[in-house]
């Protein structure tokens, strides 16, 4: 896969344990537009933080991104601020740019520092093998505990032009809304001025990065970054402009299924679908109390319609509810009428919807016409082993 104005490269540098592609790099074979959205948590690493008063400074303009695996250089000091500072130079001096036009990005353990020989020659090696052909190394080079690249691409005809959607993530675990949610990066030729794009971005990233939760943490190192080349058409505004951000949310929606599908230990991804509310920032509230509580998390990994379990996380959400009021459906099955069992229910039928890769919990709260949705998934023995000894 490619897209005109940009080139990729991804290769090993030893840095991982196990072995893989863990350096990366986009370039921009000119000043692209850029906007990203960065982790909510208040421990940035290191890269967050660089990257973040980099594209402050340079008002949206960048010439790429350089992105190491399987060290997160997050709470390691000056030293760290000081490794993300010399990764920048690196591939600046690798694809011909300055240092302050990179975003610089890493994930990985916490904690330890960066293995600046090893980085610095993998830097070099992938300025050296930048290719407008190299996104599949890219996006694999970004990898940790995924078990596979998660990759996407959107067409869009804009009146004689078509622009191309290019996009990749990562992320198994440590996933929870708050901004970007993992690393994700996304490439297009289109031409969208800097304010616009960040625009864009926010509005792609509401519905689709920050409405999922693997395990309820938001990482250190989150990022979200969209590159924007320009190689194709004119400025984008009005009609198209809108058309181009409804493409970027469809390709941010399509890489975040991706992510909990492939999150750690995972075997179900649940809609978590919450109507009725008397704000959208209850029914977000209340979605996203059900799509973290551990005890619904463990009832999807069981097949287990214990349907007490949500409405209990409702009720822990913060906000008014009129228990009388309530209604809960699982995939078809009618399980909770008026706060209370519903007639006829079928647990036999609920738990045969249970078993499913993916289905819908609906929860309707009585108290208005609000609506929200989030992405969930079960917390599985799997997700415990990984955990356990991530760092071996």
């Amino acid at each position: 896969m490619s897209c005109p104005g940009f080139r990729f490269a991804g290769v090993a540098a030893g840095i991982k344990k196990k072995g893989g592609l863990d350096v990366a790099i986009i370039a921009a074979d000119t000043t692209a537009a850029a906007a990203a959205v960065f982790t909510a948590n208040r421990v940035k690493a290191a890269p967050v933080l660089l990257s973040a008063a980099a594209l402050r400074a340079a008002r949206g303009r960048m010439r790429g991104v350089v992105v190491n695996s399987g060290n997160a250089n997050a709470c390691t000091g000056r030293q760290g601020a000081a490794d993300a500072r010399a990764m920048a130079a690196a591939a600046a001096r690798a694809i011909g740019a300055r240092p302050q036009q990179l975003l610089v990005a890493s994930t990985g353990v916490i904690g330890q520092p960066l293995p600046m020989d090893r980085v610095g020659a993998g830097i070099a090696a992938a300025g050296a093998a930048l290719d407008a052909r190299g996104w599949d190394d890219f996006a694999r080079a970004i990898l940790t505990t995924d078990k596979q690249p998660k990759t996407a691409r959107r067409e869009l005809r804009l009146g004689r032009h078509v622009v191309t959607l290019l996009g990749c993530t990562k992320g198994a675990g440590m996933i929870a809304p708050n901004m970007a949610t993992t690393l994700t990066f996304i490439v297009t030729d289109a031409a969208v001025a800097p304010a616009a794009l960040a625009r864009a971005t926010r509005a792609a990233v509401a519905p689709s990065f920050n409405a999922i939760a693997v395990d309820g943490d938001t990482s250190t190192n989150d990022m979200l970054a969209v590159l924007a080349s320009g190689a194709t058409g004119p400025a984008l505004v009005g009609t198209a402009l809108r058309r181009f951000t409804a493409a970027l949310t469809e390709l941010c929606h399509d890489l975040a299924t991706q992510l909990m599908r492939d999150g750690e230990g995972v075997h179900h991804v649940v809609t978590i679908d919450v109507r009725g509310a008397a704000s959208e920032r209850a029914a977000q509230a209340v979605a996203r109390r059900i799509a973290t509580s551990p005890l619904v998390k463990t009832a999807i990994a069981g097949g287990d319609p214990n349907w007490g379990r949500v409405l209990c996380a409702a009720g822990n959400a913060g906000v008014p509810l009129a228990t009388d009021r309530l209604g809960l459906r699982v995939g078809d099955v009618e399980v909770v009428r008026t706060g209370a069992l519903a007639p006829g229910y079928d647990e036999v039928r609920a738990a045969a919807v249970m078993r499913e890769p993916a289905y819908t919990i609906t929860i309707d709260l009585g108290a208005g016409r609000a609506a929200a949705r989030f992405l969930a998934c079960d917390l599985s023995h799997e997700y415990v082993s990984i955990n356990a000894d991530y760092r071996s």
